[in-house]
């Protein structure tokens, strides 16, 4: 069945467009910048994809921001370079969308959250 649309279609703004799978996953992340690692006072994530991750922290960032991440997550180092995909200041929270990723990497985060499914 067709129908007829009248005017431009809005972009549902609640869409999910993520490509990789989020969990729920809460551990401690660190900044590798010295400024910001003096200034952040503890960063935990809320939940990780292998696209990236949300984090709590009371440090405010801009959107669009590069930091470089160091976390342990399940027995796993990462060491990743990420960009701020938006910031929620009322709830302490950033989204922080992982780029540069090696494939060995990649396919370490895909199995680190393949793991936080079967649990």
């Amino acid at each position: 069945m067709n129908t007829k649309l009248d005017g431009p279609v809005e972009p549902d703004p609640y869409l999910n467009r993520r490509a990789d799978e989020r969990v729920t996953a809460r551990f401690e992340v660190r900044f590798e910048q010295a400024e910001d690692a003096a200034r952040a006072l503890r960063a935990y994530s809320l939940n990780l994809s292998a696209g990236g991750l949300c984090l709590r922290t009371r440090k405010s960032y801009d959107v669009g921001s590069q930091v470089r991440l160091a976390m342990m997550v399940d027995g796993e180092e990462f060491h990743l370079t990420g960009v701020i995909a938006w910031v929620r200041d009322e709830a302490e929270a950033i989204g922080v969308r992982f780029i540069d990723v090696s494939e060995e990497d990649h396919e370490r985060l895909r199995r680190v959250i393949a793991s936080f499914r079967r649990r």
